[in-house]
């Protein structure tokens, strides 16, 4: 009876040992794709270097963890309207809240209504996960601030005909040094206006 004890609790034991090594293995790599980069945490903490495409090695049992960011991906966010079936949920607004995005006050109070969209793509993943709270919320923020400061800069003539191309250079002049000094880790790829018109009742 001693006998068959002591050969199950050996059984059980070389079982457990097993799973261990088992699970230790199949944690301890991970894939990077193409367009991306990851981050690995060491108990939290940010490694010094974000590892590029390929096969990686990790220490396992959630020592370190590895999160994967793309970087070659070209997200947009889009203000005043929104394209169904984006993948970003930062992607556009609520329909209640896409006409006040694009309701402004042009520089010789008259008012246009703006339809704008920015291209851009994380640039560094370390900042982009942990020095802003919300890159993407914080993004939209910043967009709208900048083109709203723009507007009301011009005539409403410069901003609905002429003045289009000088306002998306600038706008995304302006959205590349604001992202800049909060390091959120993101390049500014382009500012495009969409559709600027004055508003319905005009």
């Amino acid at each position: 009876m001693a006998q068959t004890i002591k050969v199950n609790f050996t059984v059980i034991r070389i079982a457990v040992i097993a799973i261990i090594v088992l699970t230790g293995i199949t944690s301890s790599f991970y894939t990077v794709s193409a367009d991306a980069q990851a981050v690995v945490l060491r108990f939290g903490k940010p490694m010094p270097e974000a590892k590029g495409p390929g096969l990686h090695f990790k220490i396992p049992f959630g020592i370190d963890r590895a999160i994967v960011v793309e970087v070659e991906r070209q997200l947009k966010q889009e203000f005043g309207y929104g394209t169904e079936g984006g993948t970003n949920s930062y992607q556009f607004s609520d329909p209640g809240e896409q006409e006040l995005e694009k309701s402004m006050v042009t520089g010789d109070l008259n008012a246009a209504l703006v339809e704008w969209v920015v291209q851009y793509r994380i640039d560094d993943p370390e900042q982009y996960l942990f020095a802003v709270r919300e890159p993407d919320a914080t993004l939209r923020d910043l967009s709208e601030s900048v083109m709203r400061e723009i507007v009301g800069d011009r005539t409403v003539d410069e901003v609905i005909t002429v003045g289009r191309q000088e306002i998306q250079v600038e706008a995304t002049k302006r959205l590349q040094a604001a992202t800049a000094a909060y390091t959120m880790g993101l390049r500014i790829v382009q500012v495009q206006l969409k559709d600027v018109n004055p508003p319905r009742p005009v």
